[in-house]
Formats: C-alpha cells, structure tokens, sequence
C-alpha cells in the first residue's frame, strides 16, 4: 500500500512515515521545507528516512497541484495522511492571507488531485485550537467550534469543513484528528517545551506569559502517532476525534517539571498574554477510546525526561539551526 504524507519533513510528519515503514508500507513523503523555522531541523528529521528504499520524497507546495497530480500518477496513492500546514497561533495573526492560501487553498489542491485520481480516504490533522476559549472542559467533538479565536484556527475548522463537503458530495472516507499540543523529540523549536529546554540550559531568561495559569493538555508524540494508527485502521464515512492524554498541565508546573528533568533553575522573563492564546486545552478522549481504542500511556514527566534526553543527544547538530 502506498501513503502519501503531506508535511512529512516536519515534526509530526517524521515520526509518522518513520512508523508506517516500519510496518512495510510505502511512504510518499512531500513538504516544502516552508521558512516558518529553518529547514536544518526538518532535514535533520529526514536523515532517518531518506536511506530508505520504502520512502521516496518530493519537495513540493501543496498549493503547487501540477506537481501534487504527477505524484498521485506516478506512485498510484491509496490513502493520504494530511499533516501540511502553516503552524502557530501568534504568527498566523500577522499573516492572515498566507495561512488560508497554505491551509485552506493548499488542502483543496489535495482533495481534488484525490478526486482526479480516485483516491478518498483521508486522515486530516486538525487541531484543539479550534475549541477557542470554551468554557465547558474538557472539550469534546459535539462541543460548538463557531468561536475560533485566531486566523490559525479558522484554518483548522475550516479544513473540516472541506472534508465533510468531499465526504458528501464525491464519497470520500475522511478522518479529521484534532492534535492537543504535542511535544517530544524533533519538537518545533518554536514551541514552548523545546525553546524552554533550549533556553534554560543556556541561562537565558524564558518567556512566561501571563501568571502562569494557562494551561495545556500535552500530548506525547507516541501517543499521536498510536492515535493516528487507530484512525488509519478505522477509516470509514467522516469522522472527528480528539487526541490527547486528557490532563491538563499549567505554566508553571510546566517550567517546574523542566527545571527538575534538566537541573537547573528557569529564568523568567515574565510577560503579558498574547494575542490568540486560549486559556486552555483540555480534551475529552472518550470518543476516540470507544471507536478507535486510543489509548495514551505517556505521563507527563516521562514526556519531558524523553525529550530532554533526545536534546541533549542532538543540541550539537541542533544548534546549527537556531
């Protein structure tokens, strides 16, 4: 079987054709190597890869869908795993236009090289930014996801909406999976966890918004990649999913959890909240546990050990990148 991953050289994206070759299937990986961070990490996710007679690779644009066609021609896709995007909140306030071009614009590229070849099962990534700042928590997949709060977001759910218009008019199997902040090894080294890993052992201050009270609900790559497995083995009609460890984790206990993995005292650069950020994400896993059997295992604290661990391996060849 052939699957074509979008994003492949991204922090997700990696990890997931590095699992799916490990259990025989070809992997068509495309990405753009977008300048959002520097392409020397998304390269260094690749090196695993890329010696790999099951994983070819296309440096393309979604949006690019001549190219996005001869790669359906050539290697005869059945599934797609949709991982490609603009990230982040904040930025995506700045530059409203090239995230609905890259997101919105770039995911209807895919769907119709789909539907030009007759290729219709789909895994989406979607995201918990989508909830915006509902009061009900934990967040569930019947909760009302009218109120985005960010340019990003929208994106997200407007994603959604274009799987659901392609599941209904032209039959397509469509699985949309809404990531709740995941971390781990090969992290963006914009996200908080890898730039307060970064920082802290350095010595330089962090950047601490807000009083420490917003909170996530972190969720370990592993367990993403086991999520999107279950989804993939269960790939009929559309569907929505949360995926994530359904705790919740605040600022500060975030930085405390570091300081004891690493050793050593974060220094706070204490800021006010931005623009975009929700207060948090906490997600109901109900759903996903009873149709998918999702299943997360990874603590929190076993999280950040494992990441740590991995920087400390890599920070060498990381630092290259920053």
């Amino acid at each position: 079987m052939n699957i074509l991953v979008t994003g492949a050289a991204g922090f997700i994206g990696s990890h997931v054709c590095e699992h799916f070759i490990r259990k025989g299937y070809q992997i068509i990986g495309v990405d753009n190597f977008d300048d959002f961070y520097p392409a020397h990490f998304k390269k260094l996710n690749l090196l695993r890869l890329i010696e790999n007679s099951n994983f070819r690779f296309h440096e393309i644009d979604i949006r690019d869908e001549k190219s996005l066609s001869s790669i359906f021609s050539v290697h005869k896709i059945d599934v797609v795993i949709h991982l490609a995007a603009k990230a982040g909140v904040r930025p995506s306030i700045q530059n409203i236009e090239e995230y609905y071009d890259v997101n919105v614009n770039g995911t209807i590229s895919l769907l119709e090289c789909m539907r030009s070849n007759q290729v219709n099962k789909l895994l989406f990534a979607s995201s918990s930014s989508i909830y915006g700042n509902n009061k009900k928590v934990p967040f569930s997949e019947t909760d009302n996801v009218d109120n985005p709060i960010s340019p990003y977001a929208s994106t997200k759910k407007s994603g959604e909406l274009l799987c659901h218009v392609y599941c209904h008019l032209y039959k397509f199997n469509i699985t949309c999976l809404r990531f709740f902040t995941v971390y781990g090894p090969r992290q963006r080294p914009d996200l908080a966890i890898h730039k307060f890993v970064r920082l802290i052992n350095e010595g330089k201050p962090i950047p601490f918004y807000g009083d420490g009270s917003t909170s996530r609900d972190y969720t370990f790559i592993d367990d993403i990649v086991n999520g999107i497995i279950c989804a993939f083995n269960n790939l009929e009609g559309y569907k929505i999913y949360n995926l994530g460890e359904s705790r919740v984790i605040d600022l500060k206990t975030l930085v405390k959890t570091i300081e004891t993995s690493i050793g050593k005292k974060a220094v706070l650069n204490e800021l006010p909240l931005q623009e975009g950020d929700v207060n948090t994400t906490y997600a109901d896993i109900s759903k996903a546990k009873r149709e998918l059997g999702y299943d997360p295992k990874y603590s929190f604290e076993t999280g950040i050990n494992e990441f740590v661990s991995w920087y400390n391996k890599n920070k060498v060849h990381l630092n290259d990148g920053y």
